[in-house]
């Protein structure tokens, strides 16, 4: 009779043991799961966000790369050697040419660069004290040479 009464909180004990640890696991699992849509609901705002943002780039214009497409050119390898060429005229004598001001504080270089499309750059130059920014237009001609063209500027004022 001791037997049985022992066996029976035995299996009494085991059960609530047993239940205390499936209802934890199951918190757990919901806990988890709901970080989980949380983390594909935040991918999926980043991955609109960087699909808005590279809206105006070079590459993630589709007309803009099928322009170059037309022409017989990459728009990859356009993009590296405009890029390529207006870096280098950083280290021109007097600054860059394509930065329509003087420099106050020594050259005008451009640092960065922005391509808005086949047509358009935007960049980022400074003296380093002063900065600014700087609209520049690029085009191949019938010979595929390219051209650049500076279409206006503004300096911002200094603090």
């Amino acid at each position: 009779m001791y037997l049985f009464f022992f066996a029976v909180l035995f299996i009494i004990f085991q059960y609530m043991n047993e239940k205390t640890i499936f209802e934890s696991q199951e918190r757990q699992i919901t806990s988890l799961t709901e970080k989980a849509v949380k983390a594909a609901d935040s991918v999926e705002t980043l991955n609109n966000r960087v699909l808005d943002l590279n809206y105006f780039t070079l590459q993630g214009n589709e007309n803009a790369v099928s322009y170059f497409e037309g022409i017989g050119l990459d728009a990859q390898k356009v993009e590296a050697m405009v890029s390529d060429i207006i870096y280098d005229k950083n280290v021109e004598a007097g600054g860059n040419s394509l930065i329509p001001m003087e420099g106050i504080n020594g050259v005008m270089r451009i640092n960065k660069l922005k391509f808005l499309n086949h047509k358009w750059i935007l960049a980022d130059f400074s003296d380093g004290t002063h900065w600014g920014e700087v609209v520049i237009e690029y085009f191949f001609d019938e010979k595929n040479e390219l051209h650049l063209k500076t279409l206006s500027s503004t300096l911002y004022p200094s603090k």
